[in-house]
């Protein structure tokens, strides 16, 4: 028997120790980032896991879980620029950070456990690959919402995809931890 919020739990703790780590290297540098440019951080490491997935040879020794947490943490970043907005000059220590990365990360998983319930864990018969490609799916529509400058008809905004993505990030995250258990 799964425990999906055990699980989601010990995929984000991993996740946001790194976070805390980089900030006590960089501090928040991140805060001048528009969401354009996380966007396409996020977007760039989405391509990198697909070309891993697709090549059978790899030139860096990275793997794809590092490029996956890579995606949890920007996009937890882009829901704090989007809360806060964009500054001139990095404004946030490391505590202040963490609280911002675990209010929107409980935010996320509440999001999930609601989407968990209603579609029965579906994203438990779901290869890795498929979870790239809904990434990669949710930023080309983060990028055309940006494009119409946040603006959308009868979609979700910006922050629900941001949610989705750190959401399939963990589900991917989950099944590279059965897989090596």
């Amino acid at each position: 028997m799964h425990n999906t919020s055990e699980q989601y739990d010990s995929v984000v703790n991993e996740c946001r120790n790194l976070f805390i780590n980089k900030m006590k290297d960089y501090g928040s540098a991140w805060r001048i980032l528009r969401l354009p440019s996380l966007t396409d951080q996020i977007f760039i490491k989405a391509q990198r896991i697909r070309q891993l997935q697709e090549n059978e040879v790899r030139k860096v020794d990275e793997g794809e879980r590092s490029e996956f947490i890579g995606i949890i943490n920007y996009s937890v970043m882009a829901l704090v620029q989007l809360d806060l907005g964009v500054v001139e000059q990095p404004d946030l220590s490391t505590e202040e950070a963490t609280v911002l990365y675990d209010k929107y990360v409980k935010i996320t998983k509440e999001l999930m456990e609601k989407k968990n319930h209603d579609y029965g864990e579906a994203w438990r018969d779901m290869r890795v690959s498929s979870l790239t490609d809904l990434i990669l799916q949710k930023l080309l529509r983060v990028k055309q919402i940006e494009d119409n400058k946040g603006k959308t008809l009868v979609s979700e905004g910006i922050d629900a995809n941001y949610q989705d993505m750190i959401n399939y990030a963990v589900f991917a995250m989950i099944h590279f931890n059965e897989e090596t258990s």
